[in-house]
């Protein structure tokens, strides 16, 4: 039996199981965005000391090699180089996923590579900033595949499968800087990426494209514009769940990216325990995923995404608030919470809006993402510069992570999605009177499952007609 044929079907559509060769693929092309992708944060204390200039002053420019400010506007060029990750995620609504994922993913570890060039600090700022928007819009297509080729049963899975994809690649690279910094060092970690390059074309020829997608596929010449444009009754969906990627990046961009400094240049944890860190973290994350999963699917999208932002905030202030155990833990406990939300989250943001414009919405979230992280880092190492603190990093913390709790109000504007399929949460207008609310056909294809069949391109276009800017029907379809 094929691989689609062991997953629930839905009328018209072939999907899969999420443990299907062609959803591990998809994993297997995250663990590669997060391989390339994490080597600059995994990096970063090695990179300072290469660049800078360490003392035994107390400053945190004197323990690091260079000041916050620099290391901060460093990372949020690179973070705000993500933009691209916008138009090249929408792309994939007019070229298809499986060429986007393949053409992102190579051209991120290509220019990954090469940053083993960079002469300066600004070289390498520069170098990793061109590669990172590829990355990022990988990271994206990775979890619009996993929504689309899968029924609501498997949705959540395919999710946390891809997510745990990323993890474990940001994990190989975290433990072989850890482990080998000293004899590589950051260029021959970076030089490392050319082994996800050799086997990545292995890689594309396993996915395929989602029925989903090529349903409502149209030709380049006929496509929208790659900006991504969203229909009038998406954007406030769009905007309330790009304010969500905004807050939890304002959070991870900062624990993420300093994290591994903090541990290398400030509490001087040696490489045998860092590794240890990110080993534990790794396992916790997994545990994550596995909760994180079934809390999307039996407590539903919306609360396990509440537990996690605030989880992410509050360990996040403790990994940084100074003792080595409260680091261990703290980031532990970090990782986990990003895990559990992992599931729920990419299920949440992908359901909600209809398969002709994801990608493109995807790219919305990556350039929403973005804004967060490069206003996190700024703040963070403005914040950290600040003189007549104890603890620079635990102040710079709590300033900017904990406000960002705050956010979860927005998950009440959203619907819960739980159990349900995005066609049923499409928007496609019905029919009444002028003023009134439109409403999706939550069954569309039980109500019309005895229609005579239509041309495939009457069907493409009435699909985009109300994906790109859907107005009052003409009139109903004769049976």
């Amino acid at each position: 039996m094929g691989d689609a044929a062991q997953g629930a079907q839905l009328p018209g559509f072939r999907t899969y199981r999420w443990t299907d060769p062609v959803l591990v693929a998809v994993a297997l092309v995250a663990v590669a965005s997060g391989f390339g992708q994490f080597g600059a944060v995994a990096a970063l204390g090695n990179v300072a000391k290469t660049f800078g200039h360490t003392t035994s002053g107390a400053t945190f420019a004197d323990e690091a090699g260079l000041s916050g400010t620099v290391l901060g506007v460093g990372l949020a060029i690179i973070r705000a180089a993500s933009f691209l990750g916008l138009p090249l995620a929408s792309l994939a609504d007019r070229f298809g996923r499986k060429p986007m994922l393949g053409a992102t993913c190579a051209t991120g570890l290509v220019l990954t590579v090469l940053t083993t060039l960079s002469p300066s600090y600004w070289w390498f700022v520069a170098i990793f900033a061109l590669g990172r928007p590829f990355l990022s819009a990988t990271v994206g297509l990775t979890q619009v595949c996993a929504v689309e080729l899968t029924t609501s049963r498997d949705r959540a899975k395919a999710v946390s499968l891809a997510a745990a994809g990323y993890a474990v690649g940001a994990g190989i690279a975290a433990i072989v800087h850890s482990l080998a910094a000293g004899t590589l060092g950051f260029r021959g970690i970076f030089a490392l990426a050319i082994v996800p390059i050799i086997f990545l074309p292995v890689l594309v020829r396993r996915l395929v494209e989602p029925d989903r997608f090529a349903r409502v596929a149209v030709s380049a010449t006929e496509a929208e514009p790659v900006l991504g444009p969203v229909a009038r009754p998406h954007r406030r969906r769009l905007l309330i769940v790009a304010a969500l990627a905004f807050s939890i990046s304002v959070i991870t961009g900062p624990a993420n990216s300093l994290v591994f400094i903090y541990a290398q240049n400030f509490a001087h944890l040696g490489g045998i325990t860092t590794s240890g860190m990110v080993v534990a973290a790794g396992a916790a994350g997994l545990g994550g995923l596995l909760v994180g999963r079934w809390l999307a699917d039996h407590l539903g999208r919306r609360p396990t995404v509440a537990l996690s932002i605030t989880g992410m905030a509050v360990f996040g202030v403790l990994a940084y608030s100074g003792p080595d155990w409260a680091l261990f833990f703290g980031y532990v406990a970090g990782v986990t919470s990003g895990a559990v939300f992992a599931p729920a989250g990419g299920s949440l943001a992908n359901e909600l809006f209809p398969t002709s414009v994801r990608a493109s919405v995807t790219g919305w979230y990556i350039a929403a993402g973005v804004v967060g992280a490069v206003v996190g880092l700024l703040a963070f190492g403005a914040a950290a510069d600040v003189r007549g603190t104890s603890n620079h990093l635990e102040f710079a913390s709590a300033v900017v992570f904990l406000p960002m709790v705050l956010a979860t109000g927005f998950l009440l504007l959203l619907p819960e999605t739980k159990g349900k399929e995005p066609e049923e949460l499409w928007g496609e207008p019905s029919f009444g009177s002028a003023g009134e609310d439109v409403h999706a056909d939550p069954h569309p294809a039980e109500h019309h499952h005895h229609a005579e069949p239509r041309p495939v391109a009457e069907d493409v276009a009435d699909q985009r007609r109300w994906a790109s800017d859907p107005g009052p029907p003409a009139g109903p379809r004769a049976p």
